[in-house]
């Protein structure tokens, strides 16, 4: 047999169809087989009609395809629309998946990011609660209880680029004219990095802002390193572990400011979800409020009450408080006290780190989302949620096929092999201890050295 040499290969005229289709990716199949039962394309396209002219103007990228393309960004692992559109370039069981035809080419990425700025935010909304309705069918989607967590996204945006609030002064110009006026005339670097750190809060937000990005906030990082932030928040089903409602906020806007907001759109959620999912599995509205002790305050305490709300939510350590003048906070407070000390609360407690950091690394972590590469609140929602829709339809999928996202199927191979090579040494434990002799011809059966790589690839 001849050495064959790279480059040698004639390029054909003509590809025969076969060869131009993949055997499809088994989750992906699995996945548009549910999206088309439940007539996800259809309802997109009802959806989304109003923004597109019915009759002149090029033809533009499905509403469908376009939700399914952010849905790959989710399974995928990968944060910016460019490589999403890279992602669907390079694959025939992606393209299997938007169901493509041969001859036509995948959405590039200024085509998603234009439907992105065509579709408005309450459309995403629409869609992020039909897949609820759709957890509410297959009785993924309780109600009863919510636990709420939050964390921080780096915004696309760099501290060197504020300027003030004022006069729009960047803080190079800043720091030279509060040196000049210090007495230097021409300070250098030096002179402005010692000037800068003798400076208390210099980094307000109520002074300082991104012109490019006004909604990201200066925040501390987890890291504790300082960067332009947003503040993700997650109401999360407790029973199921989907995510029920997503909200955005200022970095460093505080919990006890934004903990309604997040309750309340969880229980529109809910309602929606009810009207086209099953009304007889899920409740119109939380019952229960879990939360972290940054989450605890009297007011807090004191509105939850009042909305017809059972709270579980740990209390910090404050010491000995006074109540003078303030009888529904301390006895709001002391039944919050009582029902986090109880059996239940005890369980919600122990369940709160799983169920609502889950969905954190998930989405932000594995997902690609911790950074994100789009501005302002109401671009980062779009995407966001279908981001956490996707989260959602991961939980459907580990319900009925047992893998939640196309990694999961990695390393399915080796591990039931590595099942048949334990149930091997066990036989063999068993046959020893027994008596029963082995054949001389043959490997022991308990020793599992004899499963070589050649015959496993057999």
């Amino acid at each position: 047999m001849a050495m064959g040499k790279k480059g040698d290969e004639q390029v054909g005229l003509f590809v025969p169809y076969h060869q131009m289709r993949s055997a499809g990716h088994p989750f992906y199949q699995a996945l548009d087989a549910i999206l088309r039962d439940a007539g996800f394309d259809k309802y997109a396209e009802k959806l989304c009609s109003r923004f597109y002219h019915p009759v002149t103007g090029r033809p533009g990228l499905a509403p469908g395809n376009y939700f399914r393309s952010l849905l790959v960004g989710y399974f995928e692992g990968i944060d910016s629309e460019r490589g999403i559109a890279w992602r669907l370039a390079d694959s025939l069981s992606l393209r299997d998946f938007l169901g493509l035809p041969t001859d036509k080419a995948p959405p590039d990425h200024s085509t998603i990011s234009r439907t992105r700025r065509l579709i408005d935010e309450e459309t995403h909304q629409e869609i992020f609660t039909w897949v609820l309705g759709l957890l509410s069918k297959n009785d993924l989607l309780k109600g009863k209880t919510i636990g709420v967590d939050a964390t921080t996204l780096e915004a696309n945006a760099a501290l060197r680029s504020i300027v003030r609030r004022d006069d729009f002064r960047s803080y190079q110009e800043f720091l030279t004219d509060l040196a000049k006026a210090s007495g230097i005339s021409t300070p250098t670097r030096e002179d402005l990095a010692r000037i800068d750190r003798k400076r208390k809060k210099k980094g307000s937000n109520e002074e300082w802002v991104n012109p490019h990005d006004p909604d990201a906030q200066i925040s501390k990082m987890k890291d504790g390193s300082t960067h332009l932030a947003h503040k993700q928040e997650h109401a999360v089903d407790m029973d199921s572990g989907a995510v029920v409602a997503m909200t955005l906020h200022g970095g460093v806007a505080g919990d006890t400011s934004t903990i309604e907001k997040t309750l309340d759109a969880a229980d529109e959620n809910l309602k929606k979800a009810r009207e086209t999912g099953d009304a007889s599995k899920t409740r119109e509205s939380g019952e229960e409020a879990v939360g972290d002790k940054g989450y605890h305050s009297k007011r807090v305490m004191v509105d939850l009450a009042l909305a017809g709300r059972r709270s579980y939510i740990s209390e910090p350590t404050r010491g000995r408080q006074t109540w003078e003048g303030e009888a529904a906070e301390r006895e709001a407070v002391y039944a919050n006290r009582r029902r986090k000390n109880g059996l239940r609360g005890q369980c919600l407690m122990r369940r709160r780190g799983e169920m609502l950091e889950r969905s954190f690394a998930h989405v932000l972590e594995t997902g690609g989302m911790r950074r994100t590469h789009l501005r302002f609140h109401y671009n980062i929602a779009k995407r966001m949620l279908i981001h956490v829709a996707g989260f959602n339809l991961g939980l459907l999928m580990r319900k009925r096929f047992g893998v939640g996202t196309p990694r999961g199927l990695q390393g399915r191979l080796a591990a039931a092999i590595a099942a048949f090579v334990a149930l091997l040494d066990l036989i063999g434990e068993l046959l020893v201890v027994s008596g029963y002799p082995q054949p001389a011809d043959l490997p022991a059966i308990s020793d599992s050295t004899w499963l070589t790589p050649e015959l496993v690839a057999a």
